[in-house]
């Protein structure tokens, strides 16, 4: 593994946009927050570029931005401002990337295709608050203690969100992979495909997928050998993706489907598209899965050193 250097206060955060644009004013607040953090927020006028009505610049411009940073010796992490669509475009742009400097990348959502390039590399990322939406609305949004942990060290961190359901029980150690299910599912057959080592524990969340999406997407990930290759997984909230009016929902669809897969399962971890607080998960990293007394993750390997 390549893994990048903790962070330390007064350490530099680039912001950077990989994939939609956003509201200037929460992107103001989001540097508020950073500060009062005790990090240094820098950017450059680009990270404001569009391209169409979704785009936040070209995609060779958004690439050649994210590589400014990630080369930028006085910068010790890249956070995504939000996710949205179009982080899938800059991958044929970063070229090898992954044989240069480390460096830490938070994000969730749309960034998912980067972060698991990322991962798939050897260098751990951060699945965790962004700054629209999240630290742009301060602590209200997000979870303080695991978003600080895991940048500085989060070795032995155990991250017991409450509300978590027990959907196959048993106890599990793997390195975390994932991310959001679409980008996930979206990526194969392509060279910057989802290829999560056996033994892993897969992470997997979305948003606003209906239980029939969710069917057709973990279908896709069992046809294609990546569920058989988990020793568990985690879900997240889900959030938005329950049959209108609730006649089926997407735990029920997850239990169903797993119902055979041998590992422990839990559903509900708030990280990603969450209704409260979102929590940060290291990437690429051993984790233990438990399922009782309370279940959770616990970070046995630091994403940074």
């Amino acid at each position: 593994m390549n893994k990048p250097r903790a962070l330390r206060p007064g350490d530099q955060i680039a912001l950077v946009s990989p994939a939609s644009p956003f509201s200037r004013e929460e992107f103001d607040r989001g540097l508020d927050e950073i500060r009062r953090l005790g990090y240094v927020p820098v950017y450059h006028d680009d990270v404001f570029a569009r391209s169409g009505a979704y785009l936040s610049g070209t995609a060779e411009a958004r690439a050649a931005a994210f590589m400014r940073h990630w080369l930028d010796r006085d910068v010790a992490a890249l956070l995504a401002v939000r996710g949205g669509y179009g982080s899938v475009h800059i991958l044929p742009f970063i070229g090898d990337l992954a044989a240069r400097r480390a460096k830490l990348f938070i994000a969730y959502s749309d960034n998912t295709s980067v972060m698991s390039w990322l991962t798939s590399h050897g260098i751990p990322a951060l699945h965790g608050p962004m700054v629209e939406g999240r630290l742009a609305c301060g602590t209200t949004a997000y979870d303080e203690s695991s978003f600080c942990a895991l940048l500085q060290d989060g070795e032995g961190l155990m991250l017991l969100p409450d509300g978590l359901r027990v959907l196959r029980g048993g106890e599990t150690v793997g390195r975390l992979f994932g991310g959001t299910l679409t980008q996930l599912t979206a990526s194969l057959g392509t060279p910057y495909a989802f290829d999560p080592p056996k033994g892993c524990i897969l992470f997997l969340e979305d948003v606003n997928e209906r239980p029939y999406r969710l069917d057709r997407m973990l279908t896709q990930l069992r046809l294609a050998g990546i569920l058989s290759r988990a020793s568990g997984i985690v879900f997240g909230e889900m959030r938005g993706c329950d049959e209108p009016g609730g006649e089926t929902t997407a735990r029920d669809i997850v239990a169903e489907l797993l119902r055979d897969f041998p590992g422990p399962v839990i559903f509900g971890f708030p990280s990603g598209h969450t209704t409260g607080p979102c929590w940060t998960v290291p990437l690429g990293v051993r984790v233990r899965l438990l399922t009782g007394p309370r279940p959770g993750i616990v970070v046995e390997e630091s994403a940074v050193e």
